[in-house]
């Protein structure tokens, strides 16, 4: 008996990360509808309105202009990948029930896919999106309860804050970071962790928080600290904090050395 088609997804911004998602769909038997960062996106969504998916694949900072583009008639549909999420990124342009998933793998051009944990995805498409990454040998797992992937988004973020800030301070990789700069590492997440709790209006679990930013660092003990973003992702760290009144001392004392 042939079996029917999977369901047509689209992806927004085809980068390294975005490529690797799309190829894990194609090849769990979804059709991949390409939407070009220069692409009207609403427009590009009309001529298709039975997409079952949609994933935003885009950087950070460019977020905030393509959800604004999105009709709300996608948002139960929508996969969000970035780091530095957090519910109210969201929720700001009245999305609600989205997909989103805490991305453990790193994609560099030109060479292989590097997991360093099981990353985690919640939400209406998190099974499709679990079983893309599977099909590629990538570790990902569905999470169910929105409490427990909140704290694994703060996680990833307390992860990638601290390795990039505290970064600009010692250089090398997170083996070295953890090994000979422990405190300068647990100084810079507090500030992180203080920063995470006060967009989400709530207390998180330190502990919890560092430990699974400590899995990271084992997953790949040998990942440079330092990338490209750092100086931007400190100075809207600092941003954020001023904007909600957060004391960062650790990551303010390290700005000052690096501006």
């Amino acid at each position: 008996m042939t079996q029917p088609f999977a369901t047509e997804w689209g992806v927004i911004g085809a980068g390294e990360i975005g490529g690797v998602l799309a190829h894990g769909l194609l090849k769990t038997g979804h059709p991949v509808f390409p939407i070009g960062r220069e692409t009207d996106i609403a427009t590009a969504l009309a001529a298709k309105p039975d997409l079952d998916g949609l994933l935003v694949a885009v950087g950070e900072k460019d977020l905030d202009p393509v959800l604004e583009q999105i009709p709300s008639v996608w948002f139960n549909r929508l996969v969000l990948i970035q780091n530095e999420l957090l519910p109210g990124d969201w929720r700001k342009h009245g999305i609600e029930t989205p997909t989103v998933a805490s991305i453990w793998f790193e994609k560099k051009p030109g060479k292989p896919v590097k997991p360093l944990v099981s990353s985690p995805v919640h939400g209406p498409k998190a099974e499709a999106l679990v079983q893309a990454m599977q099909s590629l040998d990538i570790p990902a797992h569905r999470v169910d309860d929105a409490d427990e992937m909140l704290e694994e988004l703060a996680i990833k973020n307390v992860y990638i804050l601290t390795t990039n800030i505290a970064g600009l301070e010692t250089g090398g990789d997170v083996e070295h970071l953890w090994s000979n700069h422990q405190q300068l590492a647990r100084d810079t997440a507090a500030d992180v962790i203080r920063l995470q709790e006060a967009k989400v209006g709530r207390s998180l679990d330190h502990q919890r928080l560092i430990d699974g930013m400590v899995r990271g660092f084992d997953g790949d003990p040998q990942h440079q600290c330092m990338g490209r973003s750092a100086p931007q992702r400190m100075a809207r760290a600092l941003a954020q904090a001023g904007e909600l009144g957060v004391d960062m001392p650790a990551i303010k004392a390290i700005a000052d050395k690096h501006r």
